[in-house]
């Protein structure tokens, strides 16, 4: 798949009065990353999360990932300055940016507060690292980026 199909498949799942660019699976994000220079993660999960649980590995494609946190912990309040925070991480508002977190509900809100201060290309990774819970309660047995067998590191 290229670029412009990722991006047009991408902004149909997009929900009436969203902003951001459109709703990646975890596939297509790592597609993005492989072929378009201009692509970067941002995870935006907290620390506690990323020590735990992993993170997207990207060194396949020679990148990292940006580690953002959305929410400051543990009050998990919105961190104010987030989007200052990705422009000081050298994003450029035509970078293609993808937002990750757990479950696919912070990234979008990051995604979309990115594009509300300029960013162009700015996608959230449905169903995030772990994905939804199955019927134990469990997360990763039924999507997201570990589930679907993409490249993560134990941090």
């Amino acid at each position: 798949m290229n670029i412009n199909s990722i991006r047009e498949i991408a902004a149909k799942r997009l929900s009436p009065g969203h902003v951001h660019s459109g709703e990646v699976t975890p596939e297509e994000a790592w597609e993005l990353l492989q072929v378009e220079s201009r692509a970067t993660m941002v995870d935006v999960r907290t620390e506690p999360e990323w020590m735990f649980v992993g993170l997207p590995d990207l060194s396949k494609v020679g990148r990292n990932v940006l580690r953002i946190s959305w929410q400051i912990f543990p009050e998990m309040i919105v961190d104010k300055s987030f989007v200052d925070r990705v422009k000081a991480n050298d994003c450029d508002l035509n970078d293609f940016i993808m937002f990750i977190c757990r479950s696919g509900a912070r990234s979008q809100a990051a995604a979309e507060a990115c594009a509300e201060a300029g960013f162009k290309n700015t996608f959230n990774v449905i169903d995030g690292f772990e994905g939804d819970q199955d019927d134990k309660g469990h997360r990763g047995t039924l999507s997201g980026w570990k589930f679907s067998g993409l490249p993560w590191v134990q941090a």
